[in-house]
């Protein structure tokens, strides 16, 4: 990721943040139309999940400068992802569905600058989290 990457993430998350419950029911329509097959991982209230996922988001917006912090949370966060049955190729999808999900919300703000900070701020989560998921199978 690159040092402007942040400041684009941050003020854009800024915009969508007011709206969280709004983003994340977003999310979860747009991800369960691109890729229905994800559908049975997330039981339970996707009400609650979402406000989870905006509230992990929103965590991960903040330390965005500080990886030290940043990458150990999200390889806990992998490892729990593949005890749920998350597997690699469904981050992809993931990944897919936020960028429509912030196309949507954010209108012409998702510029293309904002649309490659956002590639690759979850670049890094989806490799933190499938490395940590790899590790973790190899050494069970």
């Amino acid at each position: 990721m690159q040092a402007h990457h942040a400041e684009l993430i941050r003020r854009s998350f800024d915009q969508i943040a007011p709206a969280a419950e709004h983003a994340a029911a977003l999310f979860y329509r747009t991800l369960f139309e691109q890729s229905p097959e994800l559908r049975p991982l997330f039981r339970g209230d996707l009400g609650s999940q979402g406000r989870r996922l905006m509230e992990m988001i929103g965590a991960a917006v903040r330390l965005l400068d500080h990886p030290q912090s940043l990458l150990p949370v999200l390889a806990q966060l992998g490892t729990r992802h593949a005890g749920y049955g998350v597997q690699p190729g469904d981050y992809r999808k993931v990944g897919q569905a936020l960028i429509t999900t912030l196309a949507e919300a954010l209108g012409d703000d998702f510029d293309d600058a904002t649309r490659e900070a956002w590639s690759a701020m979850y670049t890094l989560v989806s490799t933190t989290m499938v490395a940590a998921a790899n590790a973790d199978r190899r050494a069970a």
